[in-house]
């Protein structure tokens, strides 16, 4: 780590940022769905602290329980646009008896924080609260105005948070223009001695489909040539065998370019035939764009029939797509086609993909702070293929970045601890994160 940028922090801070994960992890703010949650107890802590540090944090909520923090801090510059920092309190369902530690407890065994949020994104929050409190202590201010806001809902439709701001709070997020949030600038391990640093400037749209399948009801002994369960299941096993067309947004291709330029590799990134043998010449390093070269959809949900002797009249299907910036139409019409006449599909939930420019001088600042404390290691953009509260937020014209510092040990699996069993983050990952949001955030 460099010494130069050591003192921008203090030991407090790197001692907070352990604390307020374990903290935020023995709060269970699990997301069934559906409005089973309650953030409130997880706002709260996250406003006193901010509160600690100088600030006024409002708590605000569309419904009881579901509570969301936003809080700004000025900058040095008031001409400089305003940066949205944002993090969500819910976490996923975890189950104790698969977890080698109870999900909730934020244990912290031999230099590892366990606990579900972990990764996803209970650390994010923390990171945030130590470094604004740090700054507090040592006089520090940004550049520019931020707005710290921490939502609820993420984990779901986003309707008690991000989608509540955005639409009936915009006021609290004026002079916003873009923002940094979940899921970029971690460790990734190639497998040969590389360290790959993705910082994510763009996520695929979401495009949950309810498919309908209708028939004629009828006895299950007799032939049925208008069987709603058939029609169903023809058109779900068209739809999961689809192949996909390779479509290069800007951010991918940038990915594309960096990490073939990485493998001394020449890419020819305008046959798409070349692009899938690219991907095999990566290797591991593959796994950051192989699922955004493409839309995609695929089956999860089937619901049909009451009694195995009596042919449904109805029988219902869903489909988790996401399509690219960009590709929503074709998306349409291919689930037009891949569906048939005899299926309807609507979108049981959208939003919208999201592209970011990895030209900006955000992003460049982004890269210099890994870059400054992970010399090592090799910054690339990349897009996400699921989303975030960033799609929330570009409804007020907020462009997203995906940056959660994380020095991860060769072995961690970061994208398989979101949603995973034995969800953790290494104490020493947290330090980093610490320093490299620090480092970003006077900068930005």
């Amino acid at each position: 780590m460099a010494d130069s940028a050591r003192g921008h922090v203090d030991e407090e801070a790197l001692d907070e940022v352990v604390r307020f994960t374990s903290d935020l992890i023995r709060i269970d703010t699990t997301n069934h769905g559906g409005g089973d949650c309650q953030e409130r107890p997880a706002a709260e802590y996250a406003a006193e602290q901010l509160a600690g540090a100088g600030l006024e944090p409002t708590l605000l909520e569309r419904t009881k329980g579901r509570t969301n923090v936003v809080a700004r801090i000025e900058g040095t510059d008031p001409s400089a646009d305003a940066l949205l920092v944002h993090g969500h309190l819910d976490v996923v369902p975890a189950q104790a008896e698969d977890w080698s530690v109870h999900p909730f407890s934020g244990e912290i065994r031999d230099g590892v924080v366990w606990g579900r949020g972990a990764v996803d994104m209970k650390n994010m929050d923390a990171m945030i609260l130590a470094v604004v409190r740090a700054w507090a202590r040592l006089g520090v201010r940004p550049r520019r105005d931020l707005v710290i806001a921490f939502t609820a809902d993420e984990e779901a439709s986003a309707e008690d948070g991000s989608g509540f701001l955005a639409d009936e709070h915009a006021g609290l997020f004026e002079g916003c223009t873009e923002g940094i949030s979940e899921s970029g600038a971690f460790t990734f391990h190639d497998g040969s001695g590389r360290q790959i640093y993705p910082i994510a400037a763009g996520e695929r749209g979401t495009g949950w489909l309810k498919l309908t399948a209708h028939g004629r009801a009828g006895h299950g002994s007799k032939v049925n040539r208008a069987n709603a369960v058939t029609r169903l299941a023809e058109a779900v096993a068209r739809i999961g065998a689809h192949e996909w067309p390779v479509r290069l947004t800007p951010t991918v291709r940038a990915a594309l370019t960096e990490l073939a330029a990485l493998y001394g590799i020449e890419p020819d990134l305008d046959d798409p035939d070349a692009v899938d043998v690219l991907l095999g010449k990566l290797g591991p390093a593959a796994a950051l764009v192989e699922p955004t070269v493409r839309n995609s959809a695929n089956p999860t949900m089937l619901h049909a029939g009451y009694k195995v002797n009596v042919i449904p009249g109805e029988a219902v299907g869903y489909v988790d797509g996401r399509y690219l910036p960009g590709g929503e139409d074709e998306f349409r019409t291919t689930l037009d086609r891949l569906t048939g006449p005899d299926v309807d599909w609507e979108f049981h939930h959208r939003e919208v993909a999201l592209q970011s420019p990895v030209e900006s001088v955000t992003f460049a600042r982004m890269r210099a702070a890994v870059e400054e404390f992970a010399p090592e290691g090799h910054v690339v953009p990349f897009c996400m293929s699921g989303g975030t509260d960033a799609k929330q937020f570009s409804r007020l014209g907020i462009t997203g970045y995906g940056f959660s510092p994380l020095k991860l040990p060769e072995g961690y699996d970061y994208g398989a601890l979101f949603h995973g069993v034995d969800e953790r983050v290494p104490v020493e990952a947290l330090h980093f994160g610490v320093h490299v949001l620090d480092r970003f955030l006077r900068t930005a």
